[in-house]
């Protein structure tokens, strides 16, 4: 049973967080920004970040590292696509290291970032830009509201 205020699935928090590599580049950070808003399980933290903040509470503050398969996951060698040429805009000139929106046959829109362009073909990797990283996560929590199914 969880303490009054902390946090737990569907709890409404405002954090901030931030995100440092192996080699302490930080890759994202809220820290002197807006603090971010998130519904826990809505899907805007990682789940293996939503893990590492149940049970605190306002006020709280908690630094992790975290391996890939905790974090973003490993890279996985299948989400890297040969695409044709001709799937881009004629006027459109990909190069290597572009990030790029597409838009799934489902409708789900995801972001790929070019590997290398030949005559043919681009090749997109598909794998969030964290994955294969462990990670240092840190976290403060500034407000936690209960589930709305709890107020």
């Amino acid at each position: 049973m969880s303490e009054p205020g902390q946090i737990v699935p569907g709890s409404r928090v405002t954090l901030h967080l931030s995100i440092l590599l192996e080699d302490r580049t930080e890759a994202l950070s809220t820290f002197g920004e807006d603090p971010l808003v998130i519904t826990v399980g809505d899907g805007t933290l990682r789940p293996g970040l939503e893990l590492a903040i149940y049970g605190l509470a306002a006020g709280d503050t908690q630094t992790l590292n975290l391996y890939p398969d905790q974090a973003y996951g490993e890279r996985d060698p299948a989400l890297v696509q040969p695409m044709p040429r001709t799937d881009f805009d004629h006027d459109f000139i990909p190069e290597p290291g572009q990030i790029i929106a597409f838009t799934l046959p489902d409708g789900e829109d995801v972001a790929g970032r070019v590997v290398e362009v030949d005559e043919g073909h681009v090749e997109v990797d598909f794998n969030h830009p964290l994955a294969g990283h462990e990670i240092t996560f840190r976290v403060e929590i500034l407000d936690v509201l209960p589930p709305a199914d709890q107020h």
